[in-house]
């Protein structure tokens, strides 16, 4: 072990935030953070609760969805519409509810991240321009009143009023600057267009939304005179309530109870495979009473000894379940101090087996194309799947109903193997094919039901599927050149009824390679 009087101050800083950032420091924070969400939800709770996956996940027990908004769309320099993330769900639930929040967090230094200082913006304000070029184009503001007579003027002026108040105008937090927001607003145009040639439901979005999307940004320093709430009805505008959950104050690190000290860690949800230790946001809340009580020493005991009786429990019931494995820390190794081997009780528990996780306990049929997506989990008791096309790589095939018509292919993430998935993709398109052209009603599934099972989904439908959505065995695929526009295109088209949609840009590069690479036999 290295001499602590030999360390420079990296190596200090990096020890101390090992022994700080402790897997009971993590939960109490998101614990204590969730408390805060509450409290503005409460504000207005006609409006639904979202989720920014995953971070967001974290900090509340229900949600009425999630979405995704990634930071890295908004950073400096890097700003992006990323057609393969619309989102448009939370649009069309903002116009049906009058508005929506999402919860985020992030690391100690911020208030907001930067999915919410800048990529939501930018969504709400391209998805504005897109709207009022629908209605501008289809007659559904201001030319409406042109054949009217004088006796409604009134009306006609209403009408043309609203025409031109849609607000298309870029709504960014102080704290951006004026550079970077013109860099921004320099490449809306783009962006709209980019979203109007995508194919995605502009129309269904125009009826929905009866105003403007807004950004609003609410953080733990917001100050709300509750005697004061509005009301969201009085505003011009449906608005897009930002909950940042970290408190960026660093006055308020180091917090003791009368019974523990920890410390607290901002944005402590973000990167959950550095310190979950397989503990997922539903098992969390599950279990949150037992685990917040049980203090510092025994929190990691704790945690393992409910991942493994979920995991035995989702076993005994044929589905995907894999042994999870925690490295030492290398703050205790290089401490010379290791933890003590306790043995885990390991008494049955009753399990709740209505759990619900969100997105995650659906099945999503592609409009009328027979094909479906959907988790693993779900596949044995999918109703009217004629056939199954699984992604994963463990799946207990006794799982699925006794049928020759299923397919398990062991598939993994573009970060394990670059070409796992484009190697398997023949095989599934054939599958598919084999089975549609019989009429057959196919499941595509894997574990997450969000990125490899939808990537397979959009060469199926590359492969074998017209530009109308119509099965054609591979004709129209055979006589056209495939190009990346066509390809987002059809993404947009998957991602309208599978919205936890999650594609992975390795995974997505993958299917572009495979469609590149010639041609789909048409068997007879």
């Amino acid at each position: 072990m290295e001499n602590p009087e030999n360390w420079n101050i990296y190596k200090a800083s990096r020890t101390i935030k090992r022994r700080d950032n402790t897997l009971y420091n993590a939960l109490r924070s998101i614990y204590e953070d969730s408390i805060f969400v509450g409290e503005i939800a409460q504000l207005w709770p006609e409006l639904p609760l979202l989720a920014n996956l995953r971070c967001g996940l974290w900090y509340s027990l229900k949600f009425h969805s999630t979405c995704y908004f990634k930071s890295t769309d908004g950073h400096t320099n890097n700003w992006s519409f990323n057609t393969s993330r619309l989102n448009l769900h939370v649009a069309l639930l903002a116009g049906q509810k009058g508005g929506c929040m999402i919860v985020d967090s992030t690391r100690k230094g911020k208030r907001f991240p930067d999915s919410m200082s800048k990529t939501i913006p930018i969504w709400t304000c391209v998805l504005n321009r897109a709207i009022r070029n629908y209605r501008t184009r289809f007659g559904l503001t201001g030319s409406a009143g042109k054949n009217e007579s004088n006796d409604s003027t009134e009306c006609r002026n209403t009408i043309n009023e609203d025409s031109y108040s849609w607000d298309c105008s870029l709504h960014l937090p102080l704290w951006v600057s004026n550079t970077e927001r013109a860099l921004i607003e320099e490449r809306l145009d783009g962006w709209t267009k980019d979203l109007e040639v995508s194919g995605a439901d502009i129309a269904s979005i125009a009826l929905s939304l009866k105003k403007p999307l807004r950004p609003l940004w609410i953080s733990q320093k917001t100050v709300i005179w509750l005697n004061e709430v509005p009301d969201c009805d009085s505003w011009d505008f449906t608005p897009i309530i930002l909950v940042s959950t970290s408190s960026p104050s660093s006055n308020f690190q180091q917090r003791t109870t009368s019974e523990f000290s920890w410390r607290y860690i901002a944005g402590a949800g973000d990167d959950e495979e550095s310190w979950a230790r397989g503990l997922s946001p539903t098992l969390f809340w599950k279990h949150a009473y037992d685990l917040i009580n049980s203090g510092p020493d025994t929190c990691n005991k704790t945690v393992a000894d409910i991942v493994e009786k979920d995991r035995v429990y989702r076993a005994q019931r044929g589905e995907n379940a894999p042994q999870i494995s925690i490295k030492p820390s290398k703050s205790s190794v290089s401490s010379g101090h290791f933890p003590d081997q306790e043995q885990l009780d390991l008494e049955p528990v009753c399990m709740n087996i209505d759990e619900k996780s969100y997105d995650k306990n659906s099945i999503y049929w592609l409009g009328e194309t027979n094909l479906a997506v959907g988790t693993t989990q779900l596949a044995k008791d999918a109703s009217g799947v004629y056939c199954v096309l699984s992604c994963d790589l463990e799946t207990n095939s006794s799982s699925f109903k006794e049928s020759g018509a299923n397919l398990n292919l062991s598939i993994v993430s573009s970060k394990f193997d670059r070409s796992s998935l484009l190697r398997n993709l023949p095989s599934a398109v054939n599958f598919a094919k084999n089975n549609l052209r019989k009429g057959k009603k196919l499941l595509v599934c894997c574990n997450s039901g969000e990125d490899i099972s939808i990537c397979v989904c959009l060469a199926i439908l590359m492969s074998l599927f017209d530009d109308k959505g119509h099965f054609d065995e591979g004709r129209f695929f055979n006589e056209t050149r495939i190009n990346k526009l066509e390809l987002r295109r059809r993404l947009v088209f998957i991602c309208q009824f599978a919205v936890n949609a999650r594609p992975s840009r390795g995974n997505v590069k993958q299917v572009f390679s495979f469609l590149c690479g010639g041609n789909i036999a048409i068997t007879s």
